[in-house]
C-alpha cells in the first residue's frame, strides 16, 4: 500500500488526554450563550474505553508464526457539534484515538492492535485525529473530513482496537419519505492499528492502489420501514467498478419475528485496469426466524467468476459468512452457515446475549490448482451491566475455531472490555 505522508493530526497520549477535557470544558463555556437548538445545545461528546485482548493460536505444522498474542488499551474521543440555526446549518465533529500497549513480546506481535514496527515488534503507543466539517441543508447533509462510513460498499472495519476510517465527503439525502440518497468520494485511509494515511487499495491485490473511490446508492424503506430496496454504484478507480443491489425485509407472523436479507455484487475491472482483469459476482443471503429469546438463521454465500470479492482492503463487508476470522471470498467458493441466537432477559438476565455460528465452505478454486474447503465456529457472549456505578459496562468473549485445507488452522480468543464515558 502506498504510504502518504504522516498524519497531520497524529497526537501525543498527552496531547489527547487535553483534548478530552478541553471538548467539555469549551462546549460549558459557549452553552450560556447558545439558543434551544443550535451549535452548542446538540452537542455530544464522549470517550470510548476498549479494553483488547486478542489470542490466536496457529495450530497447522508449517505455522511461520506459533500465536499472536496482544493486550492494549484503546480511547476514542468523538465530540459531534448541533448545527447553526438557520436554512443552512454549519457544524463541526471531531475525533480522537488513542492506543496503548498493555502487553505483547517477540513472536506474539502482528495481531492487529497494534502497529507493527520494522523489527517485527509492536509499538508501544499510536494515536489518530481528525475533523469533519458538516453542512445541512432541509434534510441533505454534507461532511468533509475523517469519516467512518457505514455503507455496504464501504463499511469501516472496527473489529480491533480502535476502528478504521476514510478521508473524503459523503452527502446524504433524505428529501422524500422512506428514500434515502446517497453519494461521495473518499480519497485515502487509516487502517485500524496506523496512525497515518494511506493510498486506497483492493483486498488481496498487492502492488496497485488508487486515490479515488467514487460512489452512489439508493435505499427506498416501505411497507411501515419492515421492507427495504438498495441499489448501490461504486468505483475504485482504475482498478474495479461494482454495483450492489439489496432486499432486506422483516415480518411478524403471531408470536415470530422472521426476516430475510439477500444481496448481490456484481463487479470487473476499472478504466486502465491496473490490477488486471477482474470478474466477480458475490451472492449472500441470511434468512432468521426468531421466537421468545431464541433466534435461528440459516444463510447462503457463493462467489462466482474467476476473483475473490472486489471489496476495499480492510473494509468489512455486509457479506453474512464474513465473519469473525474468515469471510468466505475465494473465487468459486460456496458457503453455508447456520447460527443460534439467545438473549437471556427471557429468562430475567437483560444484558446478557450469546450466539453460536458454524460456517462451512468449499468448492474454492486453489492458484496451484484443485478445490478447496474450510469451515468456522464462532462463540460470542455479551453482558452489559444494568445497574450501579459501571452501568453500561459491556464485557465479551469470543471464541473461534478455524480449520482448512488450504489455510491457516486458528483458534481464537478475544475478551473486550468497552465503557462509554459521557462528557456532554
Amino acid at each position: 500500500m502506498t504510504r502518504i505522508n504522516a498524519n497531520p493530526f497524529a497526537l501525543s497520549p498527552a496531547q489527547l488526554l487535553a483534548a478530552c477535557m478541553v471538548v467539555p470544558l469549551s462546549a460549558a463555556a459557549w452553552s450560556a450563550h447558545a439558543e434551544e437548538h443550535g451549535f452548542v445545545e446538540d452537542a455530544t461528546a464522549n470517550i470510548l474505553a476498549r479494553n483488547f485482548y486478542f489470542n490466536r493460536d496457529f495450530r497447522q505444522d508449517s505455522a511461520a508464526q506459533s500465536k499472536q498474542e496482544e493486550w492494549a488499551q484503546g480511547f476514542l474521543l468523538q465530540a459531534q457539534s448541533g448545527y447553526t440555526q438557520g436554512t443552512v446549518g454549519v457544524g463541526v465533529d471531531i475525533v480522537g484515538m488513542l492506543g496503548v500497549k498493555l502487553d505483547s513480546g517477540p513472536g506474539r506481535s502482528n495481531s492487529g492492535l497494534l502497529p507493527t514496527q520494522d523489527d517485527g515488534s509492536s509499538a508501544d503507543e499510536f494515536s489518530r485525529a481528525g475533523a469533519v466539517g458538516k453542512i445541512r441543508l432541509s434534510k441533505t447533509e454534507l461532511k468533509v473530513g475523517e469519516l467512518f462510513p457505514e455503507l455496504p460498499i464501504a463499511m469501516r472495519n472496527d473489529a480491533r482496537l480502535l476502528p478504521q476510517s476514510y478521508q473524503g465527503g459523503m452527502l446524504t439525502s433524505r428529501e422524500l419519505e422512506g428514500l434515502t440518497l446517497y453519494t461521495g468520494q473518499f480519497r485515502s485511509a487509516s487502517q485500524r492499528n496506523e496512525s497515518g494515511h494511506a493510498d486506497l487499495a483492493a483486498n488481496g491485490i498487492a502492488g496497485v492502489t488508487s486515490d479515488r473511490f467514487n460512489y452512489a446508492g439508493a435505499e427506498y424503506r416501505f411497507n411501515a420501514e419492515r421492507t427495504m430496496i438498495g441499489l448501490w454504484q461504486s468505483q475504485l478507480e482504475n482498478i474495479y467498478q461494482q454495483r450492489f443491489y439489496n432486499l432486506v425485509h422483516k415480518q411478524k407472523l403471531g408470536d415470530w419475528s422472521l426476516s430475510a436479507n439477500v444481496g448481490l455484487f456484481t463487479g470487473e475491472d476499472d478504466g486502465s485496469a491496473r490490477a488486471g482483469t477482474l470478474d466477480n459476482k458475490s451472492l449472500t443471503s441470511l434468512f432468521g426466524a426468531g421466537y421468545g429469546g431464541h433466534t435461528i438463521s440459516a444463510g447462503y454465500q457463493r462467489m462466482y467468476g474467476d476473483n475473490d470479492a472486489l471489496l476495499l482492503s480492510g473494509a468489512s463487508t455486509p457479506l453474512v459468512n464474513d465473519i469473525q476470522v474468515r469471510n468466505f471470498i475465494f473465487a468459486g467458493e460456496r458457503s453455508w452457515q447456520a447460527r443460534y441466537d439467545y438473549n437471556f432477559a427471557a429468562l430475567g438476565i437483560p444484558g446478557l446475549t450469546t450466539f453460536a455460528r458454524y460456517v462451512s465452505g468449499d468448492n474454492v478454486k486453489l492458484a496451484k490448482g484443485g478445490e478447496g474447503h474450510e469451515w468456522e465456529r464462532d462463540l460470542d457472549i455479551t453482558y452489559v451491566l444494568q445497574s450501579g456505578p459501571l452501568k453500561n459496562l459491556a464485557v465479551r468473549w469470543r471464541n473461534a475455531m478455524v480449520r482448512s485445507s488450504f489455510g491457516a488452522d486458528i483458534d481464537e480468543n478475544r475478551l473486550i472490555l468497552a465503557y462509554t464515558i459521557p462528557l456532554k
